[in-house]
């Protein structure tokens, strides 16, 4: 485990049991983003209005959603109406608890919805033994949101993922226009009103250009109707606690295996 790995595992850990409650109106605000551009996104989802009573509808199609460096499970709430299964990842043993927790609050099986730990992106090991059964290849669509600049080598990360999807499946990333050093504090451990955040070790890369985005995704071979949005006029990352609020240029892009 590198370095920065293990830096990320260990904040994230120390996080978790407060995420949800500090951040749950800027989590809101990119579900909402995220399922409005659902028909942009450019997947065959389930049609979740497609059970009105008939005597026998036909059994739903697969529809499988990787949300990798899930945390909490912004991205799963997000699409799970959409999909037959979302299962996370994520290398913190305390947002998966989390994710598996809220999972399981609100009765959800887990064939349908759950997190695992692992680390997908590590460089010696191409694909851990954990993570190589057949529930994690395959997927429609595989998302990291809010966690690309936290990678150490977010090409490799791109390759990685677009491994684990289906021929025309769909790569999304959900991530920060550049910007300087974070002054503040938006929750994804940025900045610090002039001391460092215990969490700004673990942040790689000070946002992307569609440019870069672009270029990761067609290096992956995903850049299949690659596509570049900005959440309207910016995301307000308000943590609840500290009562502390910035806005952030965020982007959400898209390309298909090819």
């Amino acid at each position: 485990m590198s370095e920065n790995t293990e830096t990320n595992r260990a904040h994230w850990n120390e996080a978790a049991s407060t995420y949800n409650n500090r951040f749950s109106k800027t989590i809101q605000q990119i579900i909402e983003e995220i399922q409005k551009r659902r028909e942009w996104i450019g997947v065959d989802w389930v049609d979740d209005a497609s059970s009105d009573g008939e005597e026998s509808s036909p059994p739903k199609k697969a529809v499988r959603l990787l949300d990798y460096a899930c945390g909490t499970g912004l991205v799963s709430r997000a699409l799970a109406p959409y999909v037959t299964q979302c299962m996370g990842i994520d290398l913190s043993e305390g947002m998966v608890n989390e994710y598996n927790a809220s999972v399981q609050n609100q009765g959800i099986p887990a064939s349908e919805m759950r997190a695992v730990l692992g680390n997908l992106i590590d460089a010696s090991d191409p694909n851990p033994a954990a993570l190589s059964g057949p529930e994690f290849h395959d997927f429609d669509i595989a998302v990291v949101g809010l966690g690309f600049h936290h990678f150490d080598d977010p090409a490799l990360a791109a390759q990685r993922l677009a491994e684990r999807l289906k021929k025309g499946g769909v790569l999304m990333i959900v991530d920060f226009m550049p910007h300087g050093h974070f002054h503040g504090h938006d929750g994804h451990g940025h900045g610090g009103h002039g001391h460092e955040h215990p969490a700004q070790k673990t942040v790689m890369h000070m946002g992307f250009s569609e440019e870069e985005i672009k270029r990761i995704f067609e290096g992956a071979d995903v850049g299949g109707g690659f596509d570049f949005v900005l959440l309207g006029k910016g995301v307000v990352f308000e943590d609840g606690e500290k009562g502390t609020k910035m806005e952030r240029n965020v982007f959400m892009a898209r390309g298909s295996k090819l």
